[in-house]
């Protein structure tokens, strides 16, 4: 018994009596405090490691460079791709800033894109990620709700991130959030009303804290369906946020404030000529307030950039030029099954008319090409024939055979 209590830690020299719990090894003990400092350290240093780790991870080029990687995907856009270069840019570099007490502290940028639908808005968020090595999801902010009321919670956000990052919480603290459909959350009137606007400036309130930085309580799983479940805190501090929106009458709000603006006897015709093909290019952050987002939330999306409308020219070189191509995937599909596969210059012309007739941008132009070359994808892996040229008179043919059937369904 005697010699039991003259046993002590061989690390800070406790006896046995002073402690709750005294480990035995080979020839050295250690007790439950000099455990619980341990395990602090090593929790520490592996945490330092892990940040250290994940920084030569993220790939970090210079703006120029990044504009140069998306000009592989994205057609145009270019004051947009300048934007996005820089913002991002900023952003990761202040990641790579040493803490120091007395040095200046970056806050970050989140971005905020409007552009019609199919102008590339997704594309481009998507292609930085891509090149940065970073974890990136995208969330639609139609289904978001206020806490409380059916719908998914502002912090499903982070749970999507947080599935790309394979359940990596240091790696999704450094990811990006592509927030598409910003402008459904848009406030629906200033009038007063006896219920709640739970979808629109509610959902604004609740982002706020988000966008900003904050520590976040997720349900790795998401909220609801999994009560039981463990949250894991997720500082946003670091996390880059790109909002996306059509925005679609913002227009009008535009060109209502530009001629007012216009009027006077200094106002130069000349000067002050306004493109009103493209008025998106002239907005500015009230019109964003004028259309319904709350003034918090733009100052938390200071960097505000458009997308221009796809005339036909961008969207013939949208066909063939980017390196993912639709005519390229294509392509590729068909050399799967051996069959060479070319179009001619007047078939992407019909396309490209046919895109610009149905208003549906870059999108649209992949859905007349399925419409023209499903029959040739049905038939030709099946048959002896190796080879398919697509014609003008080919295109127009399949393009009014689909159109004939739809009439026919309909009626």
């Amino acid at each position: 018994m005697a010699k039991e209590e003259n046993l002590e830690c061989s690390f800070c020299g406790r006896k046995k009596s002073e402690t709750d719990l005294l480990i035995a090894g080979m020839d050295a003990h250690i007790c439950d405090k000099c455990i619980e400092q341990a395990h602090g350290i090593v929790e520490e240093e592996i945490s330092e490691a892990s940040t250290a780790g994940l920084a030569k991870e993220i790939i970090l080029k210079k703006p120029l460079e990044i504009k140069s990687f998306l000009d592989q995907y994205v057609i145009g856009q270019d004051e947009t791709k300048k934007a996005m270069s820089v913002a991002v840019y900023n952003h990761y570099k202040r990641l790579t800033q040493v803490n120091d007490e007395n040095e200046v502290e970056i806050e970050k940028s989140n971005i905020v894109l409007v552009g019609e639908t199919g102008t590339g808005k997704t594309l481009i968020a998507r292609s930085i990620a891509k090149m940065l090595n970073v974890p990136f999801s995208i969330v639609d902010a139609t289904v978001l709700t206020q806490a409380g009321y059916v719908g998914e919670d502002v912090e499903s956000i982070l749970s999507r991130l947080l599935q790309a990052a394979d359940y990596d919480v240091a790696k999704a603290q450094k990811g990006i959030v592509f927030i598409d459909e910003i402008d459904k959350i848009a406030r629906k009137g200033d009038n007063p009303s006896i219920t709640r606007d739970v979808s629109g400036e509610g959902v604004q309130q609740a982002l706020l804290k988000l966008l900003e930085g904050s520590v976040v309580n997720v349900a790795p799983k998401g909220g609801r369906k999994h009560p039981e479940q463990k949250f894991i805190e997720i500082n946003t501090k670091d996390i880059l946020f790109i909002a996306g929106g059509a925005f679609s009458g913002i227009d009008k709000m535009i060109s209502k404030r530009l001629n007012m603006q216009a009027v006077g006897f200094n106002a130069s015709i000349e000067e002050d000529k306004i493109d009103e093909e493209n008025l998106l290019q002239y907005i500015i952050p009230s019109d964003l307030k004028s259309f319904g987002l709350i003034p918090e939330i733009i100052g938390r999306l200071p960097v505000l950039s458009y997308m221009n409308p796809l005339d036909a020219e961008i969207l013939r070189s949208i066909l063939t030029e980017p390196k993912n191509s639709i005519i390229k995937q294509y392509e590729k599909l068909f050399s799967m099954d051996d069959v060479d596969f070319t179009i001619e210059e007047g078939a992407l012309n019909y396309i490209v008319g046919k895109a610009v007739e149905y208003k549906l941008g870059a999108r649209g132009l992949r859905s007349l090409c399925e419409a023209i070359l499903t029959d040739a994808m049905f038939e030709l892996p099946s048959s002896d024939e190796k080879q398919l040229v697509v014609t003008k008179d080919y295109a127009e043919e399949k393009m009014t055979k689909t159109t004939l059937k739809k009439l026919r369904a309909a009626s």
